[in-house]
């Protein structure tokens, strides 16, 4: 799982299919979302063609 969610698989996905719910999927993969902010801000940069707020 936590390849997944390093590969940027969103975790409701992940969750789905580990058969585990969001929360306790985040709770103990959160550290692999870390710098998940800044992944997202950057898609939304390309997409946009500026830097969100």
């Amino acid at each position: 799982m936590s390849t997944w969610l390093a590969a940027g698989v969103p975790a409701a996905t992940v969750a789905q299919w580990a058969g585990q719910s969001v929360s306790v999927l985040l709770e103990v993969y959160a550290s692999f979302l870390d710098g998940g902010e800044e992944a997202a801000k950057r898609k939304i940069e390309n997409v946009l063609g500026n830097p969100p707020r």
